[in-house]
């Protein structure tokens, strides 16, 4: 079995690896990674069976890498590392997820590698319905050939629908997401407002709203020239909510 090693604290990055290699099992150490982003990119390019994943990490945290590894077609196991006080990760057990406690045991890490490997859809589907809701992400992971690649939301200028995609259009880049325009609407509803049925513009980079003699609302975006067509039916929804949002200062929820 394949193994890749996340973790932000190195010592324990080389406590698993030792473990790992006392264990008299068929065991490939493939990569390691110290934050959730770089663990999606090893996972890429190794095609780790199983993940030894640390729930807090910089970047990403354990659970939003599980979150992206669930979006996959053939996700991997996870086995979640973690200090966390066992009582508080009884539903891990309830949902057939396994976890381990630091300091980590050398016969613990085996039974928890024999039950990775008989890890799921099923099982994800489970880990997902037991995952708490995050209220917003803080990035979004989009691939670029063949990296991942983490995408800040406060950088983002606007998303609009393609086809079967959506692209993100940042100030200095436009990436292509694998994400529905309803979806994203609903977790940024206070960072994002629609203007068209193909179209969310960020609130942060809106830099006035133009108005042209046949009665078309613009909006035109800080640091670019590229005007965006609101629709006649959220014109007005559009104009109350940018009003909003330059009075308060901050994003509307």
């Amino acid at each position: 079995m394949k193994v890749l090693i996340a973790d932000d604290e190195k010592l324990a990055r080389l406590r698993l690896k030792s473990l790992l290699n006392e264990l008299n099992e068929d065991i490939q150490i493939v990569a390691e990674a110290e934050n959730g982003r770089v663990a999606l990119q090893k996972w890429q390019q190794t095609g780790a069976d199983i993940l030894l994943l640390d729930i807090r990490m910089p970047d990403m945290d354990g659970l939003d890498v599980a979150r992206e590894l669930a979006r996959t077609q053939s996700p991997p196991a996870i086995i979640f590392t973690t200090a966390y006080d066992e009582h508080a990760l009884q539903a891990f057990d309830a949902n057939a997820v396994d976890y381990l406690l630091k300091p980590i045991r050398k016969d613990r890490l085996l039974n928890a590698l024999q039950k990775a490997q008989v890890f799921n859809r099923a099982k994800w589907d489970r880990l997902m319905q037991w995952l708490p809701e995050r209220p917003v992400r803080s990035h979004l992971c989009v691939q670029v050939q063949a990296d991942l690649h983490l995408i800040p939301v406060k950088d983002i200028v606007f998303f609009q629908a393609d086809q079967k995609y959506v692209i993100i259009k940042t100030l200095q880049k436009a990436y292509l997401l694998d994400e529905s325009l309803k979806a994203l609407e609903d977790e940024f509803s206070g960072l994002f407002i629609r203007i068209h049925r193909n179209a969310l513009v960020s609130l942060l980079h809106i830099e006035e709203l133009e108005k042209k003699p046949d009665g078309q609302l613009l909006v035109k975006c800080q640091g670019t020239d590229e005007s965006l067509v609101v629709s006649r039916r959220l014109a007005a929804k559009v104009r109350t909510c940018f009003k909003e949002f330059k009075r308060n200062k901050a994003p509307l929820r």
